[in-house]
C-alpha cells in the first residue's frame, strides 16, 4: 500500500504575477525579452464574492460607529443623502408652522386688544357720553356757522399746542358746544384743558391748578443762589410770561449745570409744596433741554 501526501499551497494571482516579473527571460541570442504583465480582469464569480466579503462583518475594514452596518459605501451614501433631505424637509415644515403660528398669535392679540379698547370706551361712556365709540362726531350736530368758527379756532390753537392735531382740537370744541357752552367759552376751555394735559409744557403760572405730581415747564433762569445743603446742586428761580417758581436740582439727580439767564425746557419735574407755595425739583428722570445753546449764528 502506498500513500501519497498531496500538499497544495494556494498562491494568489497577484503573487504569481510578482514572481513572473522577477524572472529574467532571454532569447536564443542572449538578449533579454521584455514581457508585459497581462492585465487581469475580475470574473463575475469574483465580483459576487467581493460583495459578499464586503457585507460580511469580518470583511468590513471600517467598523467605526459612523459606518452603517452591512451597507456598502454606495448604499451608505444614498442613505445619508436621503436622511439629510428628510431633515431639510422637516426643518422647512417646522419653520413654516412657526411663522404661521406667530402670525396667528399677532392677529389674535390685535383683535383682543381692539375688543378691550372698545369695552373700556363703553365703560367710560357711563361717565363721559362722548367716550362711546358708537356715538357720531359731535361736529355733525353743529350749524354751518358754528362749524366754521370751530374749524378756524382749531387751526389757530393747533399752532400753539404741541402734539395736538387740528381734528382732535376741533372735536373737543364740538363736544363743548353740543354740551351747551357758547363758542368763546368752548375755545377758552379747550385751550386751557389741552394746554395742561400730560406731556404738554405747562405755563409756570398755572402749576398750582394742575393736579399731577410731574409736569413739564419752560422758562428763563432769572436767579441762582447758594445751596443750603451739600446734597443740592443748584437752586434758583425760573419764570415765563405767566409767572415764576423755585426750582431745585439735587446732586443725586446728576442733571446738567444751568447758567443764570439761560432759557431751558424741563420735562418731568416733580411738584412740591412749601408754605403754601408750589415749587419744582429735578429728579433722575427729569430731562433738561437748552433750546438756545449752540446757536452761534445769533
Amino acid at each position: 500500500m502506498s500513500s501519497k501526501n498531496v500538499t497544495s499551497e494556494v498562491v494568489s494571482v497577484d503573487e504569481q504575477a510578482f514572481e513572473k516579473a522577477n524572472e529574467a527571460v532571454v532569447d536564443e541570442d542572449g538578449f533579454k525579452v521584455v514581457d508585459e504583465t497581462p492585465e487581469f480582469q475580475a470574473t463575475v464569480q469574483m465580483e459576487v464574492q467581493a460583495k459578499v466579503d464586503a457585507n460580511h462583518p469580518d470583511g468590513m475594514v471600517d467598523t467605526s460607529d459612523e459606518r452603517i452596518y452591512g451597507a456598502t459605501l454606495e448604499q451608505e451614501e444614498r442613505i445619508r443623502a436621503r436622511e439629510a433631505e428628510l431633515e431639510r424637509i422637516s426643518a422647512r415644515a417646522e419653520i413654516g408652522m412657526q411663522e404661521g403660528r406667530e402670525k396667528r398669535t399677532r392677529d389674535i392679540a390685535a383683535k383682543r386688544s381692539a375688543e378691550r379698547r372698545v369695552e373700556f370706551q363703553k365703560r367710560a361712556a357711563s361717565v363721559d357720553p362722548w367716550a362711546d365709540p358708537d356715538r357720531d362726531d359731535p361736529r355733525a350736530e353743529l350749524t354751518q356757522e358754528q362749524l366754521a368758527v370751530v374749524n378756524k379756532q382749531s387751526m389757530r390753537l393747533a399752532e400753539k399746542l404741541d402734539g395736538w392735531s387740528r381734528a382732535a382740537i376741533g372735536r373737543r370744541m364740538g363736544e363743548a358746544v353740543v354740551d351747551g357752552k357758547d363758542l368763546m367759552s368752548a375755545v377758552v376751555g379747550v385751550f386751557e384743558e389741552l394746554q395742561t394735559a400730560p406731556g404738554q409744557v405747562v405755563p409756570i403760572g398755572m402749576l398750582e391748578n394742575i393736579n399731577r405730581k410731574e409736569v413739564s415747564i419752560e422758562g428763563t433762569v432769572t436767579q441762582l443762589w447758594e445751596p443750603s445743603s451739600s446734597a443740592i446742586s443748584q437752586v434758583g428761580l425760573i419764570e415765563d410770561e405767566s409767572g415764576r417758581t423755585k426750582f431745585t436740582s439735587w446732586v443725586a439727580s446728576d442733571q446738567p449745570w444751568i447758567e443764570e439767564g439761560e432759557h431751558v425746557r424741563i420735562h418731568g419735574v416733580a411738584k412740591n409744596w412749601y408754605n403754601g407755595r408750589v415749587s419744582v425739583a429735578l429728579t433722575g428722570w427729569t430731562e433738561v433741554h437748552f433750546p438756545e445753546r449752540g446757536r452761534w449764528w445769533e
